[in-house]
C-alpha cells in the first residue's frame, strides 16, 4: 500500500468488521482512537474493550482478560504495520530468548487453503476479486513474488505478535492451542476481506476516514446494546 493507503486500509476495515462483530450485549466499545509517533513512525493508536460475556480486550495493541482468572489469563495481540512483503524477523524487538520461541506462521490472503470451509465467501476472495478503480487483482499463486519485484507496486505486511498465557492445570496447553488457532482464523478472514473492499475505501480522504470513524464509535455503542450476537463463531472449524 502507498502511504496514504496503508493509513485508510486498517482504519477503514476494522470499522467494518467491528460492526460485523457488535450486537447483542456483545461486540467492541471504542474507548481512544488518536495519532501516534513511535520510533519515528506515525499511526493511530486504538484502545478498545472486547465484551465477550466475561471478557475484555483491549487493542492495538489488544490485551483480553478474565475478571475471575485474573493474571492466570490473557491475550495480548501487538501488530506494526510494513511497508515490505513480510521478510523482516522480529519486527516487535523480543528478546533472542523469547524470539526463539515464537512461532511464524505467515498468511497468504490469496490461498483458499488456509481459510476454513464455513468462512469463505466467494466475494471475499482476493484469487477472484479485481478493483475496478484501481484495477489490482485478482491474486495468483505468485502474487507475492511478482509483486516483490516491483519496487513502485504499493504493498503492506501486518506483523502480529499473539501472546496467549492460561495458566489451569490440565487445560493450559489445549486452551493456549486453540486460542492461537482461532487469532490465526480471525486474521486470515479480516485480511481478505480488507483486500477485497478496496473499492469502498480506496477514494477516502483520511478526513472522511477520521469522521467515519467517530460516527462508527457511535453507532457501535447503539449496536453493542441491541440486536442478536453477532460475528465468527469459535465452533466452526
Amino acid at each position: 500500500m502507498s502511504t496514504g493507503e496503508k493509513a485508510k486500509t486498517p482504519s477503514y476495515s476494522v470499522a467494518e468488521a467491528s460492526k460485523n462483530n457488535t450486537g447483542g450485549g456483545e461486540g467492541i466499545e471504542v474507548l481512544r482512537n488518536e495519532p501516534y509517533e513511535k520510533e519515528g513512525e506515525k499511526g493511530q493508536y486504538t484502545h478498545k474493550i472486547y465484551h465477550i460475556h466475561s471478557f475484555d480486550s483491549s487493542s492495538w495493541s489488544s490485551v483480553v482478560t478474565n475478571e475471575y482468572m485474573k493474571d492466570d489469563f490473557f491475550i495480548k495481540i501487538e501488530t506494526w504495520h510494513k511497508p515490505d512483503m513480510g521478510t523482516q524477523e522480529n519486527v516487535h524487538g523480543l528478546p533472542q530468548e523469547s524470539w526463539e520461541e515464537v512461532e511464524v506462521i505467515p498468511i497468504d490472503i490469496a490461498d483458499r487453503t488456509q481459510v476454513n470451509e464455513y468462512d469463505y465467501k466467494a466475494d471475499e476472495d482476493p484469487a477472484l476479486f479485481r478493483s475496478e478503480k484501481t484495477g489490482r487483482g485478482p491474486l495468483g499463486p505468485d502474487w507475492k513474488i511478482n509483486l516483490g519485484s516491483h519496487s513502485d507496486c504499493p504493498h503492506m505486511t501486518a506483523y502480529k505478535l499473539v501472546t496467549v498465557h492460561f495458566r489451569w492445570w490440565g487445560l493450559q496447553g489445549r486452551v493456549e492451542k486453540f486460542i492461537h488457532k482461532q487469532e490465526k482464523r480471525l486474521f486470515t478472514n479480516f485480511h481478505r476481506q480488507l483486500f477485497c473492499w478496496l473499492d469502498r475505501w480506496v477514494d477516502f480522504s483520511m478526513e472522511d476516514i477520521r469522521r467515519m470513524e467517530e460516527e462508527t464509535q457511535k453507532e457501535l455503542d447503539k449496536m453493542r446494546n441491541e440486536g442478536s450476537v453477532r460475528g465468527m463463531c469459535a465452533g466452526e472449524d
